[in-house]
């Protein structure tokens, strides 16, 4: 049964990874430099190269230093991937998803020196930071990790007769 589940958790990475590059390259090959495609009043295609992290992070270091800061954090969430118990199976899909992520962004980090964004949610007067599949799948996944805790948290707490809040 582990075994099967683990196959699952490497077919949602392998899904992350290829579905972000295909993407990715549609983008590249398809739109213009800061080309802006409105897809509803409040979400666009607007393809741009982040030499950072999230939100543009870090993009005064050399790719290198953001090329090994990924494949530590890659590694590290493996482990923790890898040391969760199975039976917590939203945190593990969760970490799955971030390595996903990760693995995709580290690709075009890899390649081309930047990463590639192109979502752009926007008002007329307000934009969010343009971002790419792979930071979704990133944030998708820490939430789902976030959420389960929370959850554990207060099942353990329950069963200790304790009520959250109390120390």
């Amino acid at each position: 049964m582990k075994n099967r589940s683990i196959y699952s958790l490497f077919a949602v990475i392998a899904f992350a990874v290829i579905s972000d590059q295909i993407i990715k390259y549609l983008v590249e090959t398809g739109m213009d430099y800061q080309q802006q495609i409105d897809l509803l009043p409040f979400l666009a295609l607007f393809r741009v190269h982040n030499n950072g992290i999230a939100f543009s992070m870090l993009s005064g270091l050399h790719d290198l230093a953001l090329i090994g800061l990924t494949v530590i954090v890659i590694g590290f969430v493996s482990y923790l991937w890898w040391s969760t118990a199975s039976a917590r199976w939203i945190s593990r899909f969760g970490f799955a998803l971030i390595i996903g992520g990760a693995i995709g962004n580290l690709i075009d980090r890899s390649l081309h020196g930047y990463v590639v964004d192109y979502i752009l949610f926007h008002l007329p007067s307000w934009s969010f930071a343009v971002f790419n599949l792979a930071d979704a799948c990133i944030s998708i996944g820490a939430a789902m990790v976030v959420i389960e805790e929370i959850f554990v948290w207060l099942r353990d707490r329950r069963a200790r007769g304790g009520e959250p809040g109390e120390n």
